[in-house]
């Protein structure tokens, strides 16, 4: 199956269920979605993406019963028509004027993931992950995290009546992470080691069956995600009658990258999105967890794993980001790039956000110092409308904000005192 725009509407397949399918995106295997719990091909081992024989278009989602149900209503480009939920999705497409107009942009808006039920872009993975889970008959949930993961996976699994085990990174996971993930009953393991050896004990927890793996490398996990790209186009056609040239978003394990390409696809396919008009895909990482952007800048098919990552933007310290084969496509078929920030970039953007009202982890502001970065370079242009994904919440690491912010200011226990401070 070509991950180009341009392939074909796929028929179903003999091993379909209802229309719907898993696809092999490196051999073209099929398998049944709800036979045997699989996360990747069992012919070649490359990564699965769930198919459907019938795609919706924009008109289908507009005929929904309830339009604030959030991920759910788009339940007719979802493998399963509901799921375990915390009332995720239909997040803010804020407007931000001034940094709009510092940016020198036609339209500028944030899409602000960290207003999910956790607190960020996660829950809508969940929503359809652990309902895939549930309808696979399993009991154990397991996850690698840097921290949204964990927290996501713990509320929904909690929600579902599972168990839920999470491998974190000793001592590289944001305080309010490690807290919800402890407070909605999660099993917390700390390994000694980076994220890309959690995952690494876990895919072999899930391949020796003792754990339902609900990382992105779960194609279900995906297609919760891709809900996010159908919200941004929606927003932006009420508003401005047309899509965004460019959509800026951070990137650690690429999910959201390739999720967003799936659904771009999975539109033109549908008829309901012309090739030329699909919206450019800009992936930031930080400069010392950025390996998908070497791959992007030298033309590679694959990135290569850094061992060593380091950024304070804990979310996306990932030096192996396993949906780099779906997302490198995404990037290069849709004519957008990889750019890579410094952490006091981040920290400026984070401030910058901060400015306009909205509250972010420091993660999620790499996509605004990336998209200011590009604007810098003549890469982005002023007749463009851009979007940029935030995808957690500022409380999710207050250590960092509090760090960004401001100083407290110690005063008097007198108004005469405030006022001569002040």
């Amino acid at each position: 199956m070509s991950l180009s725009l341009s392939a074909d509407q796929p028929a179903a397949p003999a091993d379909a269920a209802d229309g719907v399918w898993l696809e092999c995106i490196a051999c073209g295997e099929t398998f049944a979605p709800f036979a045997d719990v699989r996360y990747t091909c069992d012919e070649c081992d490359g990564l699965l993406e769930v198919r459907y024989d019938d795609l919706p278009t924009f008109e289908d989602f507009a005929d929904a019963e309830d339009p604030d149900q959030g991920v759910w209503r788009y339940a007719d480009a979802l493998p399963l028509p509901s799921g375990v939920s915390i009332q995720e999705g239909a997040t803010p497409l804020y407007e931000v004027p001034s940094l709009e107009a510092d940016l020198g942009l036609e339209a500028l808006r944030i899409k602000h993931e960290g207003m999910n039920p956790t607190g960020s872009f996660k829950d809508r993975g969940m929503t359809v992950g652990v309902a895939a889970a549930r309808k696979l008959g399993v009991d154990r949930l397991a996850c690698a995290s840097t921290g949204n993961t964990s927290a996501a996976l713990a509320a929904y699994g909690s929600r579902g009546g599972m168990e839920t085990l999470v491998l974190l990174p000793a001592g590289k996971v944001a305080a309010g992470k490690v807290a919800q993930a402890s407070l909605h009953g999660a099993r917390i393991l700390e390994v000694d080691g980076n994220f890309d050896a959690c995952l690494d004990i876990v895919q072999e927890l899930a391949g020796q069956g003792e754990a339902y793996l609900l990382n992105s490398l779960n194609p279900f996990r995906l297609e919760g995600q891709k809900t996010i790209g159908l919200e941004i186009l929606e927003g932006f056609l009420a508003d401005y009658d047309t899509v965004p040239d460019r959509i800026v978003l951070p990137v650690g394990n690429a999910g959201n990258t390739s999720a967003l390409y799936k659904a771009f696809r999975e539109l033109v396919q549908a008829g309901a999105l012309d090739t030329d008009d699909v919206p450019k895909l800009v992936g930031v990482q930080a400069e010392g967890a950025a390996p998908m952007v070497e791959a992007i800048e030298n033309g590679a098919d694959e990135v290569r794993r850094w061992d060593d990552v380091e950024t304070r933007a804990t979310a996306i310290r990932i030096g192996n980001p396993v949906n780099a084969p779906k997302a490198l496509p995404g990037i290069r078929e849709t004519g957008g790039t990889a750019i890579s920030v410094t952490d006091e970039e981040i920290t400026e953007a984070q401030r910058d956000l901060a400015g306009e009202g909205i509250g972010v982890e420091p993660a999620s502001a790499a996509s605004v110092a990336g998209l200011r970065k590009l604007r810098n370079e003549g890469i982005v242009t002023e007749d463009e409308r851009v979007a940029c994904l935030t995808t957690g919440h500022l409380l999710k690491d207050p250590d960092a904000a509090a760090a960004a912010g401001r100083e407290p200011e110690p005063v008097p226990a007198e108004t005469a005192g405030v006022l001569d401070h002040l």
